[in-house]
């Protein structure tokens, strides 16, 4: 059995990429894929939140994986990996040992990548072959469609639940990314963030939705703004309380995203999520 290491970050799911795995795995059933997403850094925010950093790494990882294994019916391994791809590559080929590498970028014109001449540094020092795949997923998009969901005292609402539930039936296949803005910058508010989290994903779950998700930035803008940058986005979902009761309202958090994405934003007003035994922040 062979196994391939698989180096990608904004490309993962990308169809370039896709017909690489495919191609190699009809070659030879029983590969094993190892997939490595280097971490990437937010362009926005004051402060860089490392826990949410490879957060959002590792939900690429697991939506990957996720793919690979409902569409292409290939299981596969994968972690996160240092920022820089090079440092992450050959850290992951002294841990796995691959017998080949594949490096999926973007386009020349748009990859950093490229740039940095990955793949000549990593054939001159992995000792195995290199195969780069391209896949221009601003141009082509991705197989599948993807909203970015911001919400943190309605995380678990009805409204919102079934808004997801409803959504999911109508594309197939529909992936959800949940972020989270965690209420201030302490570990007390980063696992009451977390929890929301945990709660909502374990409900979806059950019902069968695609999601995954991360705790973000305190702040609901910067925090929307990096899940545009670390996820290749259709549409984005926010959902807050009323306006009477909503900070993120006050602070114009709708207009602002609409004035700096492209994206479609959908406004949707939730109750506070509540459930037996949970104490809601004031």
């Amino acid at each position: 059995m062979g196994r391939v290491l698989v180096v990608a970050n904004e490309t993962i799911g990308g169809q370039g990429l896709q017909d690489k795995i495919r191609e190699l795995h009809d070659a030879d059933p029983d590969l094993q894929i190892v997939v490595c997403v280097p971490r990437t850094n937010p362009k926005h925010g004051n402060i860089i939140y490392d826990e949410a950093v490879y957060q959002a790494a590792q939900v690429r990882v697991d939506l990957a994986r996720v793919y690979l294994r409902e569409a292409l019916g290939i299981d596969s391994t994968g972690e996160v990996g240092d920022p820089d791809p090079y440092t992450a590559s050959m850290d992951a080929v002294r841990e796995w040992h691959p017998d080949a590498i594949v490096v999926s970028t973007k386009p020349s014109t748009a990859s950093g990548w490229l740039k940095r001449d990955l793949l000549e540094r990593l054939e001159d020092a992995a000792g195995v072959p290199v195969h780069h795949v391209v896949s221009d997923v601003d141009a082509e998009g991705l197989p599948f469609h993807v909203t970015l969901v911001v919400a943190n005292r309605t995380t678990s609402s009805a409204a919102l639940l079934d808004r997801l539930r409803e959504l999911s039936q109508q594309d197939s296949p529909h992936l959800f990314v949940i972020v989270v803005p965690q209420e201030g910058g302490s570990g007390k508010d980063f696992m009451a963030a977390r929890g929301r989290l945990g709660q909502m994903l374990d409900i979806l779950r059950r019902d069968s939705v695609l999601v995954a998700g991360l705790v973000g930035d305190p702040d609901p803008y910067t925090s929307t703004m990096q899940g545009i940058q670390f996820f290749h986005i259709d549409d984005i979902l926010i959902s807050t309380l009323r306006s009477e009761r909503s900070g993120w309202l006050r602070a114009d958090l709708v207009e602002r995203v609409r004035r700096a994405t492209k994206c479609p934003v959908e406004h949707l007003v939730a109750q506070e999520s509540t459930s037996p035994g949970t104490e809601v922040p004031a």
